[in-house]
């Protein structure tokens, strides 16, 4: 019964954080920036951990199965 809403929150967090971490990667990999009118270390550095957390928190969801 509970694992309907873990396989969705963890596929949802999976996708938020691959998509972000694909997305910053490639900005820095074509050396554009990641936020407007913010230091590219600190807005890559930023979305980065904010990539991972959503990462850690699908694997989280996923393991609660």
């Amino acid at each position: 019964m509970e694992s309907g809403p873990a396989i969705f929150a963890g596929t949802v967090f999976a996708l938020f954080g691959g998509g972000l971490l694909t997305w910053t990667v490639t900005r820095l990999h074509r050396r554009e920036p990641v936020a407007d009118g913010v230091s590219p270390i600190a807005s890559a550095a930023l979305a980065g951990l904010a990539a991972l957390a959503a990462l850690a928190a699908g694997a989280w969801c996923f393991t609660r199965l």
